[in-house]
């Protein structure tokens, strides 16, 4: 018995361009890439299962993609861009407290050598940079565990 069908993706052809253009450009992510794909085997008429085996992906991915692109397809192009439609919704959770800005801050003041902030040591630890963020008033209050893990990621 067959599963229900899939909702069918209509592309103008300025979306399909965009697509095409998009799945050659040289500097775009795989992932970008890879739904660009799937979103125009849609278009193709393909189904959800034609797309999971040509790509490798999920059922549920191959349904997401052709779902979420019909949904945004009424906001304009020049509001929502074709990349910008490909990219990851929003994820729940609580928001990041640490600002680009401070990331900066932090990442400049890790360059830094400690003994030019009158700290006695040669090498910044987890403790010093987390009390130095404070002293700066980068950071309101940060635990050094922290500081580490945020400088570990640079």
């Amino acid at each position: 018995m067959p599963g229900r069908k899939a909702p069918a993706v209509n592309l103008i052809e300025v979306e399909r361009e965009g697509l095409e253009k998009l799945i050659k450009r040289h500097q775009v992510g795989q992932q970008i890439a890879l739904r660009a794909k799937i979103v125009m085997a849609a278009a193709d008429g393909q189904s959800n299962q034609a797309i999971r085996n040509r790509y490798k992906v999920t059922l549920d991915t191959a349904s997401l993609w052709r779902k979420r692109w019909n949904e945004l397809q009424d906001i304009a192009l020049t509001d929502l861009s074709i990349e910008e439609r490909l990219q990851d919704a929003p994820r729940p959770g609580k928001p990041a407290q640490i600002t680009a800005d401070q990331r900066c801050q932090i990442e400049a003041l890790a360059c830094e050598k400690p003994e030019k902030q009158g700290r006695p040591i040669t090498h910044w630890t987890a403790r010093e940079i987390a009390d130095e963020l404070k002293k700066r008033k980068i950071v309101k209050d940060i635990s050094p565990r922290h500081a580490a893990r945020l400088l570990k990621r640079c």
